[in-house]
C-alpha cells in the first residue's frame, strides 16, 4: 500500500520540486506584488510574474521545445520576429512627434542620452561578458523593454528573461533612480530655466516626418527596420487621421493583446536553471549602471549644448532621452515643478523622450548589424 502512494507522489509535481523553483516562485509572486500593489509596470510585470510560476512548476511541458504552449508563444512570438514589432506599431500610434519637431535640437539630447547603452556595452565586455551578451545588457540603459526583449531574443536567448525584468523594473523605478542624478549634476538656477515655446508644427509636416524618418534610418541601419518601420507605420496611421480605426485598434486592442503574449513567455524563460546564476546579478548591476549613465549624459549634454545657444535649454530635459516615454518626461516636469510651480515641462520633455526611443532602436539595429 505504502509503495503505491509513494508511486502515486512521484507522479505529482510536488516529488519534482527544487529549491531552485521555490526561490523562482517567490521572485514571481515578488514580480506580481508589485505589479498589484505598488503598479509598477503592471501591464509587463504581471504576465511575466506570472510566466515565472509556469516555468518552475514541474511536469508541465508548458516550455516543452515543439510541444509547449509557452514555448510556442515564445518561439513564434519572439524568436520569429513577431511580438516586439507589433508593440512598437502600437507605440508609434500613440506617440506625438510634435514636441519634437517643434524644436528640433532636442532630438541630440535623446541620441546623448544613449551614451550609457554603448559605455555599458564596453564595460560589460571588459568584465567577462561575451560582445553578444554585452549588447544585450547595454541596451538596457535605453530603458526601452521591446527592444530590449528582441535584441536579446537574436544576441543572447538565455539571457532575455533576466534582462527584459531589468529593463522593465527601472523602467518602473524611473521616479526613483532619476532625481538624485538630476539634481547631482543641475544647479538651482539650471532647474529653473523656463524654455521658450516651439514653433507651430503643421498637420503635413508630422504626416511626412513618420515616412522621412523611416526612410533615413533604415538606409542607414537596416537591422533597425522591423522595429523601426512599425514604428512609423504606427504613427503615420495616427497623424494621417483617415483610418481612425486603424490607430484606435494599434493603440488599444492589438497593444493590449500582444502585451499578454509578450510578457507570458518572457517570465516563462526564467526557469531556475538558467535565472539562479551569479552571472544574473551582475546583469541587473550593469543595466542599473547603463540607465544612471544614460540619464547622467543626457543632463550633460544639455549643459554642453547652452554653451552655444542663446535660448538655453533646461538642462533637466536631458534626464528624459531615455526611451521610458512618458515616465521620464514625467518625472522631468514633476522636479522642474519642485522649484517653480509655472514651469511646464512636460511637453518640452516628450521630445527628447520619443527621440529617446529611436536612439535606442538604432542602438539595437548597431549592434545587430555588427554582432548579428
Amino acid at each position: 500500500m505504502i509503495e503505491n502512494y509513494t508511486a502515486l507522489f512521484k507522479t505529482s509535481g510536488l516529488f519534482y520540486l527544487t529549491p531552485g523553483m521555490l526561490l523562482m516562485w517567490i521572485i514571481g509572486f515578488g514580480l506580481i506584488y508589485l505589479a498589484i500593489a505598488r503598479e509598477y509596470e503592471p501591464l509587463l510585470l504581471l504576465p511575466i510574474g506570472f510566466g515565472i510560476l509556469l516555468a518552475n512548476l514541474p511536469l508541465t511541458g508548458l516550455m516543452t521545445p515543439e510541444e509547449g504552449l509557452l514555448w510556442r508563444f515564445y518561439h513564434y512570438g519572439i524568436q520569429w520576429e513577431i511580438i516586439p514589432p507589433l508593440i512598437f506599431l502600437g507605440l508609434g500610434a500613440l506617440t506625438d512627434f510634435g514636441p519634437l519637431l517643434a524644436k528640433p535640437q532636442l532630438i541630440f539630447l535623446g541620441a546623448g542620452a544613449q551614451a550609457g547603452v554603448y559605455l555599458t556595452f564596453f564595460a560589460a565586455n571588459a568584465m567577462g561578458f561575451s560582445l553578444n551578451e554585452a549588447a544585450t545588457v547595454g541596451i538596457i540603459g535605453g530603458a526601452d523593454g521591446p527592444t530590449t526583449i528582441f535584441l536579446a531574443a537574436k544576441l543572447a536567448p538565455h539571457m532575455l528573461g533576466s534582462c527584459a525584468v531589468a529593463a522593465y523594473s527601472y523602467m518602473a523605478l524611473v521616479p526613483i533612480i532619476q532625481p538624485p542624478v538630476m539634481r547631482l549634476l543641475t544647479t538651482k538656477e539650471e532647474r529653473v530655466i523656463r524654455m521658450k515655446k516651439g514653433r507651430k508644427v503643421s498637420k503635413l509636416e508630422k504626416m511626412i516626418f513618420p515616412i522621412v524618418a523611416l526612410l533615413v534610418i533604415i538606409l542607414l541601419i537596416p537591422a533597425a527596420a522591423p522595429l523601426m518601420a512599425m514604428f512609423m507605420l504606427g504613427n503615420l496611421f495616427r497623424e494621417a487621421k483617415v483610418v481612425e480605426r486603424l490607430t484606435h485598434a494599434a493603440q488599444n486592442e492589438l497593444l493590449n493583446i500582444v502585451t499578454i503574449f509578450l510578457g507570458l513567455p518572457v517570465g516563462a524563460t526564467m526557469n531556475a536553471e538558467t535565472f539562479l546564476q551569479p552571472r544574473v546579478l551582475f546583469i541587473f548591476f550593469f543595466g542599473l549602471f547603463a540607465f544612471i549613465i544614460s540619464t547622467a549624459t543626457g543632463i550633460l549634454l544639455a549643459k554642453l549644448m547652452n554653451l552655444g545657444l542663446k535660448d538655453k535649454i533646461n538642462p533637466l530635459l536631458g534626464a528624459a532621452g531615455v526611451s521610458a516615454v512618458p515616465m521620464a518626461a514625467r518625472v522631468v516636469h514633476k522636479i522642474g515643478s519642485q522649484y517653480d510651480k509655472k514651469n511646464y515641462l512636460l511637453m518640452f520633455a516628450m521630445g527628447p523622450n520619443v527621440a529617446g526611443v529611436i536612439g535606442t532602436v538604432i542602438a539595437a539595429g548597431i549592434f545587430l548589424t555588427l554582432l548579428g
